[in-house]
């Protein structure tokens, strides 16, 4: 049974390799132009956050309306740590920022697991409603703290305003394929090992029935807040990936919108699916820009994709299924 293991552990790691490897060679030789490279990127960031959403709403059944709050947060973190501490320009040699950027991704994390923490902590003690009234409000707080805090940069000799309602500008290019790559991989393992662990079978527990969970002995409050506390570390490092993908952050993308998006893409893919959140984070980012060329218009037909996709599949396009390289030996032994 364990070569068996190990041989399906060989097989997903080759194929991912080979992915990537086949998406370099594509755009080194000009058949993948940088236009659809970015748009790849961008499925890869939104498949960090998706992810991280679902482990909250999904595994754990509890309602956050803020998770562009905790992604704006390592945005805006990582962004001031590069930009600002680290003097950090598109014209610093990559191999010498990459340490840097990943001290700054680190920081982000911790910072939004703090912010996590104490917004969590008081609150999970309480239903559902009253914590998506909070997140929706920590989004909005977040937005007018970020509106007002701006530094002053010295630029050759002019010194200009960073952050603001201007916007973090200036971001240095850093989240290229390569690097969003293994982060997401490594989020999606991260996630799936919790999930499939005794804790995450307690967050589920706790998602299928509250009151016989804490029956059988389960910390309620704890494992609320350690998925809570989890994916928002998750929704800060992938707020990180995009601040040095976009070059750019303004505190109106840490709104309530924003959340919807998120949210949407977790409940098209299916609550309690991480295949599900992979695979509508990609197709809501992909439709998204094929749809960019005809204006305001796209919006009412992606709205019109939305409800035809959920009046026909109400529990996701997943639903609480999984592709069989996410589930662990037992599991898939037991559905075979």
């Amino acid at each position: 049974m364990k070569k068996t293991k190990y041989r399906k552990s060989w097989v997903i790691l080759v194929s991912l390799l080979i992915f990537y490897a086949l998406v370099m060679i594509l755009n080194k030789t000009g058949i993948m132009n940088d236009y659809l490279l970015r748009v790849l990127i961008l499925m890869l960031i939104n498949i960090i956050l998706a992810v991280s959403l679902n482990l909250i709403n999904g595994f754990t059944g509890l309602f956050s309306i803020g998770h562009a709050g905790f992604m704006i947060t390592g945005g805006y973190v990582a962004g001031f740590i590069t930009t600002l501490l680290f003097n950090i320009s598109s014209d610093t040699p990559y191999l010498l920022a990459l340490p840097l950027f990943l001290l700054a991704i680190i920081v982000a994390a911790l910072v939004s697991a703090v912010v996590g923490f104490l917004i969590g902590l008081p609150v999970l003690r309480l239903s559902d409603d009253y914590l998506a009234i909070v997140t929706i409000g920590f989004g909005e707080i977040i937005r007018v703290i970020f509106n007002f805090i701006s530094f002053k940069k010295k630029v050759g000799d002019w010194e200009i305003d960073i952050g603001g309602p201007r916007g973090l500008l200036g971001i240095p290019p850093l989240s290229n394929f390569t690097i969003v790559f293994i982060v997401t991989i490594v989020i999606i393992v991260l996630i799936r090992n919790f999930v499939y662990s005794r804790h995450g079978r307690a967050c589920i527990a706790i998602r299928e029935n509250e009151v016989a969970a804490h029956m059988m002995g389960i910390d309620i409050v704890r494992y609320k807040v350690l998925a809570f506390v989890l994916g928002s570390t998750f929704a800060g490092i992938g707020g990180a990936m995009l601040a040095h993908f976009i070059q750019i952050l303004h505190p109106t993308m840490g709104g309530f919108m924003k959340s919807v998006e998120y949210l949407i893409m977790v409940y098209l893919g299916g609550m309690g699916s991480i295949s599900g959140s992979i695979i509508a984070a990609a197709g809501l980012t992909a439709i998204t820009e094929v749809l960019r060329p005809i204006g305001e218009l796209r919006m009412v037909l992606y709205g019109a994709v939305l409800v035809i996709l959920m009046l026909r599949m109400p529990n996701g396009l997943m639903g609480k299924r999984e592709f069989w390289f996410i589930l662990p030996r037992k599991e898939r032994m037991r559905d075979a």
